[in-house]
């Protein structure tokens, strides 16, 4: 993925991936967003959001994904989405949001490299995970 979304200057993180293990609705975007959130703010190169553990999105999540989309456009850099199932995949292109985000059908081939003693001056890939917990109580 990174051959085809080249770090743009400026950036001191070559990709950054975040795992949706729950389905992503309105109810939960405010959590959802301050995690885009403070990925943006490390300002990638790409972000890639793995949708193999997420049963549903709707509207507003498509939404939300489109805005990062945008927001990493302006700085040249990429939002691609990885592994949605076949329910999301059809949304997505039902969406047409297929043809604006890249869709991956898998991870990435590249393995992570082993953490070096001394310091490099080469753009790292982060990798991490985020959850945001369902608030207590019926979702309306």
């Amino acid at each position: 993925m990174t051959e085809a979304y080249p770090t743009p200057p400026g950036c001191p993180v070559r990709r950054v991936e975040i795992s949706i293990t729950d389905d992503l609705h309105l109810a939960f975007l405010p959590e959802v967003g301050v995690v885009f959130d403070r990925i943006l703010s490390l300002l990638p190169g790409e972000v890639v959001v793995d949708l193999s553990g997420c049963r549903h999105v709707d509207a507003a999540a498509i939404g939300l994904l489109l805005d990062v989309h945008r927001r990493l456009s302006r700085r040249q850099a990429a939002l691609t989405l990885r592994d949605p199932n076949p329910r999301i995949r059809s949304i997505l292109q039902t969406a047409r949001v297929d043809t604006v985000l890249p869709i991956a059908t898998s991870a990435p081939t590249t393995a992570v490299p082993a953490p070096r003693r001394r310091r490099s001056t080469a753009q790292a890939t982060v990798h991490g995970r985020a959850r945001v917990v369902a608030p207590p109580g019926p979702v309306s």
